[in-house]
């Protein structure tokens, strides 16, 4: 019977930390030297079962512009199409809609999701990762048109909608990578100087 409970207990704890952030290494080469003169020299690798899920790295320094006035934005000094970092999935992901994403490297720019009615419910705020594929991708400059960002975009995902994760500026900032909710998997770093949290594994109410 102990040894039953015990076994309980393990499959409990083995379930409940199924994924980890650790250090990952230098930028992947994929990208153009322009996309890897921006980035942080190491960033965050995120391992679960079967090793490792998503590398990403972020920023060195925050983009700055001119300050939004959209309601439901938590970082306002950037702009659409706005180059944040790079991410890897060495296997297969997906993405917060749970859209699958073929193994790859990815260009990470800054997106809103429009105030439509199409949006309601899926997050408090209105901030996202729009997922690019990194050969299609070559500029550290901004993607003004956001017609042309949602269509590099929908490559990433092969389908209708554009590939993204959820992004929000950390108020209550704590390193690493944790468990929220059922589903989510929040990986809180730092953009720059300034404290972002993403969520890299779970998924949101189509």
């Amino acid at each position: 019977m102990t040894r039953v409970v015990g076994s309980l207990l393990l499959a409990a704890v083995a379930a409940t930390a199924q994924y980890k952030a650790e250090p990952a290494g230098a930028p992947p080469s994929e990208v153009s030297p322009a996309i890897l003169a921006t980035l942080q020299k190491t960033g965050s690798k995120i391992a679960g079962p079967n090793g490792a899920y998503a590398e990403i790295w972020l920023r060195a320094a925050l983009p700055a512009g001119p300050k939004s006035t959209e309601p439901s934005v938590s970082l306002p000094s950037l702009q659409i199409g706005d180059l944040l970092g790079v991410l890897r999935f060495p296997g297969k992901g997906s993405d917060r809609r749970g859209q699958p994403i073929p193994a790859g490297v990815y260009i990470l720019r800054y997106g809103n999701f429009p105030i439509n009615g199409d949006h309601q419910g899926v997050a408090p705020q209105r901030d996202f990762l729009v997922l690019t594929p990194a050969g299609a991708d070559q500029s550290a400059d901004r993607v003004k048109d956001l017609e042309a960002l949602m269509a590099l975009s929908k490559k990433a995902s092969a389908g209708t909608h554009p590939a993204v994760l959820s992004f929000w500026k950390a108020d209550d900032f704590k390193p690493g990578l944790e468990k929220e909710g059922e589903n989510d998997w929040v990986l809180q770093t730092k953009l720059g100087d300034v404290a972002v949290a993403i969520i890299v594994i779970g998924k949101a109410e189509a």
